[in-house]
């Protein structure tokens, strides 16, 4: 299946798989940013995206950029409706306490995943089906 991307500025580039047979597509930056400790910024990737009806775009941090330096995404994952047609930004957060970290132009950033969803109509009920689990929430399954 082809997935249609616009690249919007002359450094731009098209997403990549860093190994065949990968989910995601890395999303590299298309201008530097400097992120100081707790900062956070908006990342323009230079590029936009066609995603097909009845799919959805996630986009989701690196784990590398997690592990190594702290680098997250403020709203992760991230989710591209099918029909917006504009810039893939990246909300980048620099955990550090200490450091910043400096992003150049085609660091690779996030990655985009591309998920099919149901488009479910939300109804009203007067009750809701019986579940093992119920309405017990945040911690009910333990600590381990």
């Amino acid at each position: 299946m082809d997935l249609k991307f616009r690249l919007l500025e002359p450094g731009a580039t098209l997403p990549t798989r860093a190994n065949e047979g990968d989910a995601g597509l890395d999303l590299r930056a298309a201008e530097p940013a400097l992120l100081g400790p707790g900062e956070r910024a908006s990342i323009g990737t230079g590029i936009a995206v066609e995603i097909p009806p009845g799919h959805a775009g996630l986009v989701l941090p690196r784990s590398g950029l997690a592990l190594r330096h702290g680098i997250s995404m403020v709203n992760a994952p991230g989710l591209i409706d099918s029909g917006y047609r504009g810039e893939l930004r990246v909300l980048l957060l620099n955990t550090d306490r200490e450091a910043e970290f400096e992003i150049e132009p085609g660091a690779r950033i996030a990655q985009l995943l591309i998920a099919p969803f149901a488009p479910f109509e939300p109804v009203e009920a007067a009750s809701l089906g019986a579940s093992e689990r119920g309405e017990r929430g945040f911690g009910s399954s333990g600590v381990a």
